[in-house]
């Protein structure tokens, strides 16, 4: 009997060790990161890719490897900058196709997420449109400029029509990624609780199916900002206003390559901008609240 208990006692004791240990592995370490160290991590390193392409470029001009028409100087790129902050031009044309932009990836935010949904979980749906939606999603956006110029006109109708035409499948295609990769066991167990129609589709299939649904919405917005600027460069009217494309289509019609490497040096930064202030944070959060990613 004193044996059956000391060994009860140690079985105990090793299974309290073992919870000990699983929970400082999961603990989290929550402190406040050396202002220093974000320096170094992140913000150095795209700082010093930045300047030794800076570096390259001037290295080229240097050695005149081309015509100066062909390949502007950084120098005079950033002269079209400030021409075009001193004339109060410069944010106007940023802020005209972001606002496009943004508004045309919230409608096809609006129309995807549904449609992604009813795909997924609707087996004749999928069907019928899931080849269709593939299609769409692998067609260039610009092929959808001329109809949508004849069908709706010069204006802002047919910028949001070309970007929904290119966002709304990536978006649609990445959620029902995202649903095929929950685990059958997940939902059966929504089921068992209770969580069924919208209330299971809420609780069990959208957070469950975030990994794959936030893809497809970076690839959406990487579609609506490629289908707006095709837009732009071929669709271009004073009744537009002027915005990054149509300023790369300004500087092609009067053979300014500053102008040219501006605008393209302006639609990079907005990309880059739109990913870092939105979805990665998105993606960090989605990762941290799976325990993939410990916050330091």
């Amino acid at each position: 009997m004193a044996s059956t208990e000391t060994a009860a006692k140690d079985t105990a004791r090793d299974l309290a060790g073992l919870e000990a240990g699983l929970d400082a592995l999961d603990a989290v370490r929550v402190s406040r990161t050396p202002v220093r160290e974000v320096l170094v991590r992140k913000v150095l390193p795209p700082v010093v890719a930045v300047v030794l392409v800076l570096v390259v470029w001037q290295i080229l001009i240097w050695a005149k490897v081309t015509d100066d028409y062909k390949l502007p100087s950084p120098s005079l790129v950033w002269g079209e900058v400030t021409d075009a902050w001193a004339q109060g031009t410069l944010l106007g044309f940023i802020w005209t196709s972001v606002s496009r932009g943004l508004l045309g990836f919230l409608l096809a935010l609006v129309i995807g997420t549904p449609l992604g949904l009813l795909v997924s979980r609707v087996k004749l749906v999928r069907a019928a449109i899931g080849p269709v939606l593939s299609g769409l999603q692998s067609l260039p956006s610009v092929a959808w400029v001329p109809p949508a110029v004849i069908w709706l006109g010069l204006n802002d109708r047919m910028m949001f029509a070309v970007i929904l035409l290119g966002a709304v499948p990536s978006i649609a295609n990445g959620l029902v990624s995202g649903v095929d990769q929950i685990p059958p066991l997940h939902l059966r167990a929504g089921r068992t609780l209770g969580a069924t129609g919208l209330r299971g589709t809420w609780h069990i299939v959208l957070p469950a199916s975030l990994p794959g649904y936030l893809a497809g919405l970076k690839q959406g917005w990487a579609f609506s900002w490629r289908s707006l600027m095709a837009a732009e460069i071929i669709a271009s009217s004073p009744d537009l206003g002027v915005g990054l494309g149509q300023l790369l289509e300004q500087g092609r019609e009067t053979s300014s390559m500053s102008m040219v490497f501006l605008a393209i040096i302006l639609i990079l930064t907005v990309g880059i901008a739109i990913d870092l202030l939105i979805f990665s944070p998105l993606e960090r959060w989605v990762l941290r609240s799976r325990g993939l990613l410990v916050k330091n």
